[in-house]
């Protein structure tokens, strides 16, 4: 049985941190979407979503997230993926959404990168 989603988010540094748990699907999805328009609206565009306790994105959770990749880019912000499961980093690497969004092991490292530019 899937793991139900949740979520969980912080403002570092001008910077949205969204730590998920469970199956990213059009809930999961459409959650991450709602939490990150609630900050952009305030002027966040720096984003870092944190993938460690969840193992599978469906489509529809990942168009959602492809909307917050579009959004930010409009924005001149970035977005960042951290600690991604084997699975979910080779479907987002097929996908191409590393030309788009970038990912590194941890929040720290994304903090990091993302403070750096």
């Amino acid at each position: 049985m899937e793991q139900e989603f949740a979520l969980s988010s912080e403002t570092r540094d001008n910077c949205l941190i969204i730590t998920t748990s469970g199956y990213i699907n059009n809930t999961g999805g459409e959650a991450i979407h709602q939490e990150f328009a609630r900050h952009f609206g305030e002027g966040i565009k720096n984003i870092v979503i944190n993938l460690e306790q969840s193992k599978v994105v469906n489509s529809i959770g990942m168009s959602h997230l492809i909307e917050i990749i579009e959004q930010v880019s409009e924005a001149d912000g970035r977005m960042l993926f951290t600690n991604l499961d084997p699975a979910v980093d080779k479907m987002l690497n097929i996908m191409g959404i590393f030309s788009f969004a970038g990912k590194e092991n941890s929040v720290e490292e994304a903090l990091k990168k993302i403070s750096s530019q």
